[in-house]
């Protein structure tokens, strides 16, 4: 790993693919790695491994104090548009990324490390995902109202979040759960569901979510519970934790 002007930067030796309108438009064995902001990484590709022809340079530029002047590119392919989703840094001061394409994540319809299919960024290799049974007893408690309390937790530890408490559903007021449309996709856990609990008359939404069917590295929580920490109060051993600040908050 190499790090210029605040920019980490790795190869990998993944197999990773881009997809819009049905086809690849990057497909290489050579990505690069690039920490861009404090949390997750994102993919660079070697020209070379990029479909040029379903580029076109736009009109507008971006700029980074770290990376330079970026070229803003429109990806046209099938009849399928998405404008400025691929840019390159072709005079940056980090002469790594010189020879590199970044397509936008969330503007490309799938991506795929080898052949299986990553939601939301790239998997971090420094980014691990730890579950544990626990004997712990946890309560938790939302608008003063006990939701949820068991002695038989899993205990997820993850890379630069809190602790999270995941409870059997049996262990937990599903009475006061409502069910929403909300989901979220998680490179190392899967794709969540949500619910928001009324207590006392007043609707907390989102603060419940639940993995049916995780990915491998989770698998000891599917079908269990957990609350956010940072919107609900727990006491763990008879101790009420503080609430932390995330991004979630």
């Amino acid at each position: 790993m190499s790090k210029q002007r605040g920019v980490r930067i790795e190869p990998s030796g993944k197999r990773v693919r881009v997809y819009l309108g049905g086809e690849a438009v990057a497909d290489t064995t050579r990505p690069t790695l690039v920490w861009e902001g404090p949390y997750a990484p994102v993919y660079y590709f070697p020209v070379d491994d990029v479909r040029l022809d379903v580029l076109t340079p736009d009109e507008e530029t971006k700029r980074s104090a770290s990376r330079g002047d970026a070229t803003l590119y429109t990806v046209r392919v099938n009849g399928v548009v998405a404008p400025g989703a691929a840019l390159r840094y072709e005079q940056s001061p980090i002469e790594e990324l010189r020879d590199l394409v970044r397509f936008e994540w969330d503007a490309m319809e799938a991506w795929f490390e080898e052949d299986e299919e990553v939601f939301s960024h790239p998997r971090d290799p420094y980014h691990r995902v730890d579950v544990l049974a626990s004997s712990r007893h946890i309560r938790v408690e939302v608008g003063g109202v006990t939701v949820a309390e068991s002695s038989a937790p899993r205990l997820l530890f993850e890379t630069g979040f809190p602790v999270r408490y995941y409870l059997p559903k049996t262990h937990v007021r599903m009475d006061l759960l409502e069910r929403t449309n909300t989901s979220t996709h998680c490179p190392y856990k899967g794709v969540a569901e949500y619910w928001s609990v009324r207590a006392e008359d007043e609707v907390h939404e989102d603060v419940v979510w639940s993995y049916r069917h995780p990915l491998v590295e989770s698998q000891q929580v599917a079908g269990y519970v957990s609350f956010y920490n940072e919107k609900v109060d727990i006491w763990v051993d008879g101790v009420k934790e503080e609430r932390p600040t995330t991004i979630f908050a």
